[in-house]
């Protein structure tokens, strides 16, 4: 037996472009003489559809291009994620479903069984749970299909639920001779070995091989990774498919392979994953170029990386706008990344506007001292040339701030945190400096004094960002305890050993923080729980 892992990148709605990515793997599962093509879960839609999914006329169109499929599907058996209609009157009026496709013929329907809701995912939003798991014969083999999130209950590895019911356990009884899967299972630091021991778990416990297939590309804010596996049934991964790009991976379950190693290493891996979803929200929207503020900081110069890598440094602009208080190295680092990138630079001073509204307001001021005020002002001012750039020139303006800094609140509302795409609103501070070295691995590209020295929004005369706030390792530890682990402050106060109102004092600011963080661009989610998509606290409350 034959199969043809198609891990495709499909786009939201893009029906036609999606169907074209499915034919054109099936013509390459003829060409390599395929038995079986196996795709991602709701590839004809992308993942996720989201709230496409209650337009009848969307529905119409994915019932219409599935009739197309099935006409293009001659010699094959394909299986292919999609939505269909519930045709019973039970709560919803959706499946997320498997079709089945047999030689110009649709056999059937799998529906998913176990639908996640719960952090990036909302499937009861719109799906009926399927009714049973089975097995289908398919070329004279006894084939289980299942969907993502149905063979991951048994691994024990949700965190966030208990399901009734587990699908590998009711497939055991029906002995099948292989199970397949279509996945769309997005990135995180941690998701590739886990989505690895998923399999591995399901195979050992149904004494047979395990075929996954995964979604790959960027889509909004999520990102998939790809990395399909094949693993037999002692719990070996035997192949896997390419990470962070497309590719059509055939799978000769009659060859003996030797076991083979995931090799995984997690900065390349994040590095990947940004730059991959960096690159499809802006040619999945259909845009070209992007500008950023470039101030000599070691952010900035980061984003300029990923977006030189993803777009092409032809189409990166990258601004420095001094003022009285950029200190001259800055400028210099700017300029030197600028270089080594080969992206556009141009330097804006702001020192006249910014001037000029202080004119405007030492009236309204009425005598009081520089605080706060003034220093937004500054990333105000920057962040309207910025804006203006994008207007004139049809930039799309990234915003460079991480995930401690958004956390913690320590950023400018319509000033540093305007935008169209938060690169790294999801990298932790200590994160950003392993991407850096990373970068530099061969050679200096990110200047190592910028790396090298303290970071500073350069906002007032000789500012740290230690003036307002802890180390940065301090603050990743517990942004990574208290949003990811959900640990309460007496447990990170006491795993780390530090005092317990300076836990409570960070946790104070993360909740206080989320007025800002709601009014900040979409950003790429790269971690178990992203401040864009996957976490809901409200804006006013009064339990922390």
């Amino acid at each position: 037996m034959r199969i043809l892992l198609a891990q495709i990148n499909p786009t939201i709605g893009d029906l036609s472009g999606n169907a074209r990515k499915i034919k054109e793997a099936f013509r390459e599962a003829r060409a390599q003489r395929a038995d079986i093509v196996l795709f991602p879960e709701l590839c004809l839609t992308g993942y996720p559809p989201e709230d496409f999914l209650h337009l009848p006329h969307f529905m119409d169109a994915v019932e219409d291009t599935l009739q197309e499929l099935i006409q293009e599907s001659l010699g094959l058996i394909a299986i292919i994620g999609l939505p269909r209609r519930n045709p019973e009157q039970t709560e919803k009026k959706l499946f997320n479903s498997a079709a089945i496709l047999n030689h110009g013929a649709l056999v059937g329907y799998y529906d998913k069984m176990l639908l996640p809701t719960y952090d990036v995912f909302d499937e009861r939003r719109f799906f009926e749970p399927g009714s049973s798991a089975r097995v289908w014969n398919l070329w004279g083999k006894r084939v289980a299909i299942t969907i993502c999130e149905d063979i991951w209950q048994h691994s024990a590895l949700v965190r966030y639920t208990t399901y009734r019911r587990d699908p590998v356990m009711e497939l055991g009884a029906q002995q099948p001779d292989f199970v397949l899967n279509l996945s769309a299972s997005p990135f995180s630091v941690s998701k590739i070995s886990n989505r690895l021991n998923v399999c591995l778990q399901a195979a050992k416990s149904l004494y047979c091989p395990v075929l996954l297939c995964n979604q790959v590309g960027g889509n909004d804010s999520l990102i998939f990774d790809g990395f399909s596996f094949y693993v037999d049934g002692t719990g070996q991964l035997l192949d896997h498919a390419a990470g962070f790009r497309e590719d059509l991976h055939l799978i000769d379950l009659s060859l003996q392979l030797p076991p083979k190693e995931l090799r995984i290493d997690p900065v390349a891996n994040l590095h990947n994953a940004l730059v991959l979803g960096l690159r499809d929200y802006f040619h999945k929207a259909g845009f070209k170029k992007a500008c950023l503020g470039l101030s000599g900081g070691i952010d900035s110069a980061l984003v300029a990386c990923l977006a030189a890598e993803a777009l092409g440094p032809e189409n990166v602009l990258g601004v420095g706008m001094p003022s009285r208080f950029s200190s001259g190295d800055s400028l210099v680092d700017a300029r030197q990344l600028a270089k080594h990138l080969g992206i556009l630079y141009r330097e804006i001073p702001i020192e006249g506007p910014f001037q000029s509204y202080l004119d405007l307001l030492t009236p309204q001021f009425d005598g009081k001292p520089f605080d706060s005020t003034e220093e937004n002002l500054q990333a105000r001012t920057r962040g309207m040339i910025l804006m203006a750039l994008s207007n004139k020139l049809g930039y799309i303006v990234l915003s460079t701030g991480n995930k401690s800094e958004l956390a913690m609140g320590y950023a400018t509302l319509y000033g540093d945190m305007c935008g169209g795409l938060g690169v790294i609103s999801d990298v932790p501070k200590m994160q950003v400096y392993a991407l850096a070295n990373w970068i530099n691995r061969e050679r200096e590209i990110i200047p190592w004094s910028t790396i090298q020295k303290p970071p500073s929004a350069e906002l007032r005369a000789n500012q740290k960002d230690t003036d307002s706030l802890p180390e940065y390792p301090i603050v990743d530890a517990v942004l990574e305890d208290y949003v990811v682990g959900y640990m309460t402050p007496d447990e990170i106060a006491a795993k780390h050993h530090y005092p317990l109102e300076l836990v409570q004092d960070l946790i104070k600011r993360i909740h206080a923080a989320e007025y800002k963080r709601r009014q900040s661009p979409p950003g790429l989610r790269v971690s178990e729980k992203a401040f864009s998509v996957g976490r809901r606290f409200p804006i006013v409350q009064k339990f922390v």
